[in-house]
């Protein structure tokens, strides 16, 4: 329902942040129940990529050339973390037509036993070494290389060539 909800949200108001605090995604009064969430806008005219994160670790805008930037600049807590209303951070990024957007989600990336820097770098070496892939074959490449076997966490994967 929280999916079904965001969907309309993000096509009835003007920026990703506002979506997240609106009060159709929010947990109930009363429940904290750290739903994470991402959601972004692409302006195709423009080459901009508007963007807010609830929880999640930061898409990744590949350059052809292997180089990335991390979309970092808007995170913020799973919704319903905090006990009060709190305005979303949202951030923009421009891009130029080749680069790569990959977005996932934990499971792709983190271990139990490693801190989070090690788990982006690692993701972003892989990244670099499949730049020139089709996004496709790029997101098989992430696959292959990064899922740990026995992995018991879900796994989302995106990856779209702009």
């Amino acid at each position: 329902m929280l999916r079904s909800a965001l969907s309309a949200v993000i096509r009835a108001t003007p920026s990703p942040a506002q979506a997240l605090e609106s009060s159709a995604v929010r947990p109930l009064p009363g429940r904290r129940d750290g739903r994470n969430r991402g959601e972004g806008t692409h302006r195709h005219r423009s080459r901009l990529i508007i963007y807010s994160s609830a929880g999640h670790p930061p898409p990744v805008l590949l350059h052809p050339d292997g180089t990335f930037e991390l979309l970092d600049q808007a995170t913020d807590p799973p919704l319903g973390a905090r006990p009060h209303h709190v305005p979303r951070p949202q951030a923009g990024l421009a891009y130029t037509r080749g680069d790569t957007l990959v977005m996932y989600t934990d499971g792709l990336i983190e271990r139990r036993d490693e801190d989070i820097d090690a788990s982006l770098a690692r993701l972003t070496t892989a990244l670099a070494q499949v730049s020139t892939l089709a996004p496709d074959q790029l997101a098989d490449a992430l696959l292959d290389r990064l899922v740990a076997e026995g992995t018991d966490d879900d796994i989302a994967l995106i990856v779209i060539r702009l």
